[in-house]
Parts: C-alpha cells; sequence; structure tokens
C-alpha cells in the first residue's frame, strides 16, 4: 500500500532537483539552433527536376500548392521526326499559411523536385505574404542537407546498377567493333621469320662456312 503523500514527495523532489540545475539559454538569433538534418522546416523547390505532373498539388490534403504552365512544341530531334509538346512551369508556389507539414508532397514527387528544409525563418507579418513563390522556394533549395551515406553492406541502388551495366554493355560493343575494323596481321615470307637461318649460317645437316 502506497504511502500516503508519497506522489506529492516525488513530484517536489523533481522541482527541487530542476530548481537546482543551472539553466542553459541559447542568445537567439545571435546564436542558431542546431537543428536535427530530418527536420521539417519548409519545402524547397529543384525546378529543373519538376515536369509538371501536378501529383503534388492533387494529393496535398491542404491544397496549399499552386502550379501554373503552358505546353511548347519542341522541334522534331531528326528529320521526319514527329514534334512533341513538354509543360513549362510558370508558376510554383506554397501557401504556408495552410500547410501542416505532413510531407505528402515530397513523397509522392516522381522526379525528386521537392525536398525538405531545415529553414524556419520566414515568419510574416501579413498572413498572406505567406504564399511564397518558386524563387523563394529555390533559394530554400541551397540549405537541404545532404543525403546520409549509405551503409557499406547495402545493395547497390537499381539506376547506379543499371547505368553501370549500360556503360559496360556499351564499352564491350566498343570493343568488339574495333576488333572487327583491324586489319588481319600479314603473313610473313618464307625466310624472313625470326627462327630463319641467317646467311652464313648453313643448313642444320651442315656446318658453317660449308665442308672442310
Amino acid at each position: 500500500m502506497p504511502i500516503p503523500g508519497s506522489g506529492l514527495a516525488k513530484g517536489l523532489a523533481v522541482t527541487l532537483r530542476t530548481m537546482t540545475k543551472r539553466s542553459h539559454t541559447a542568445q537567439y538569433p545571435e546564436v542558431q539552433p542546431e537543428l536535427p538534418p530530418r527536420s521539417r522546416g519548409v519545402i524547397g523547390l529543384f525546378e529543373e527536376n519538376c515536369t509538371v505532373c501536378m501529383l503534388c498539388a492533387r494529393e496535398c490534403p491542404d491544397w496549399c500548392i499552386y502550379i501554373d504552365s503552358h505546353k511548347e512544341t519542341v522541334p522534331a530531334a531528326a528529320p521526319g521526326g514527329r514534334e512533341r509538346s513538354r509543360n513549362v512551369l510558370d508558376r510554383f508556389a506554397i501557401d504556408f499559411s495552410l500547410c501542416m507539414y505532413c510531407g505528402i508532397c515530397i513523397e509522392v514527387c516522381p522526379f525528386d523536385a521537392l525536398f525538405w528544409s531545415p529553414e524556419f525563418e520566414y515568419a510574416e507579418t501579413d498572413i498572406h505574404e505567406l504564399t511564397h513563390e518558386r524563387d523563394k522556394l529555390r533559394e530554400w533549395m541551397w540549405t537541404v542537407p545532404a543525403p546520409p551515406a549509405l551503409d557499406p553492406a547495402a545493395e547497390e541502388p537499381k539506376e547506379i546498377a543499371a547505368a553501370r551495366k549500360a556503360v559496360e554493355k556499351a564499352e564491350a560493343a566498343a570493343a568488339a567493333r574495333a576488333a572487327a575494323a583491324a586489319p588481319p596481321a600479314a603473313d610473313a615470307e618464307p625466310g624472313t621469320g625470326p627462327g630463319a637461318p641467317g646467311p652464313g649460317s648453313g643448313t642444320p645437316d651442315t656446318p658453317a662456312g660449308g665442308p672442310a
């Protein structure tokens, strides 16, 4: 049976231990905090990888991603080829007053165009200014930490393995073409090979210099 008042005594003991410890205060903003590498600060945009597939905007549960684009015609790469059209990004904005930092947009992006940045100093005096356009998202991209190193015992990534096999196959094909295009070695004339006897050496049955 617990002693009456033991819980209160334990609580007071914790309070006393905390009161006797020296407090540590970081002088922010002069001293920046050391954030974990996987901190969810803001979302950075790597515009070159964006194909305007709209997958991030469709999957966002808060509908806080705004994307505008237009189509451009790409000329045929070879004579007689067919022209193609591609999407060109005009606007990519995120309303951080609505964003709940779930990270779904980053996970569903199939082309690695969105990344978590530990940047957190983006407060504004007006809530309407929390909608940041692609230029600001591009600036945050350079604060994204490098990915952690792979485990030495881990399997080789599929992309690297496929690229390595493609390079090895291309090198083998080039070596085979070079070997097939090389001229065949000419046959040596009789008596001119490295094992042919020189002048005055005689024959195997006759000593050099002729019969005595």
